[in-house]
Parts: C-alpha cells; structure tokens; sequence
C-alpha cells in the first residue's frame, strides 16, 4: 500500500482527507478524525532515520497502537519504532509493499478507535 491508495481508502471508510500543516515538511500529511486528534501521519523520511546506513526517501505511516502490540510488530519486516512520535503509543509502517495492506488497514482501524475514544 502507497500513501495514495491509504488516503483514497481513508477517504472512503472514514471521510477523512489528509491535511498538510508543515511549510517545511510539505509531504507530511495527517489524517484526524471527527474530534480532530490524529490517527494517522504520513511523512517521507530517510531510512537512516529509521536506523538503516541508506539515505534513501521512503513513505512511513504512524499510527496509534495498543502497547501490548507494538513489541510483537517491531519484529516484523517494514515496523519500525514510531518515528517523531510517542515510541511506546505509536508504530512506524513503511509504506513501500513491505507490510501487507490488510495489516496497515487494520492499525489504522484500530488508530482511528484508539484517538476517537472519549477520556472517562
């Protein structure tokens, strides 16, 4: 899954488009739900920030997780802890075919339940 076919399926399932805040970061996009928390952030990133020797540019999605689960996805290929976010909250995906799509949808499902619940 790219980053285009993520918006169009957010669009779709969750009538959310992606907004763009950062003048220095125009490829950086979030995606908030109706209570205008974040969900999801996209951003074009280095691998060597993701702890690789490449300089490459790659697409990483970040999403709200469960803590129970983050250690279990870290070990997978293409998880990485959450890039510029909360590292025990949020998971890093690599938006470049590695995870399957079935997955990504799934945290984001589950990103957009966790930002939406209301605090008791």
């Amino acid at each position: 899954m790219d980053r285009n076919e993520l918006f169009q399926w957010v669009k779709e399932r969750f009538g959310t488009e992606p907004e763009y805040l950062w003048v220095k970061a125009p490829n950086f996009a979030v995606l908030r739900n109706k209570n205008k928390k974040w969900y999801a952030v996209v951003m074009d990133v280095s691998k060597s920030r993701l702890g690789f020797e490449e300089n490459e540019i790659i697409d990483i999605l970040n999403v709200k997780c469960d803590p129970l689960l983050i250690g279990s996805l870290r070990l997978k290929k293409g998880f990485f802890p959450a890039y510029h976010m909360n590292k025990d909250k949020w998971i890093s995906v690599a938006l470049d075919e590695t995870a399957n799509s079935d997955e990504i949808k799934a945290l984001v499902e589950l990103s957009f339940t966790l930002t939406n619940q209301k605090k008791k």
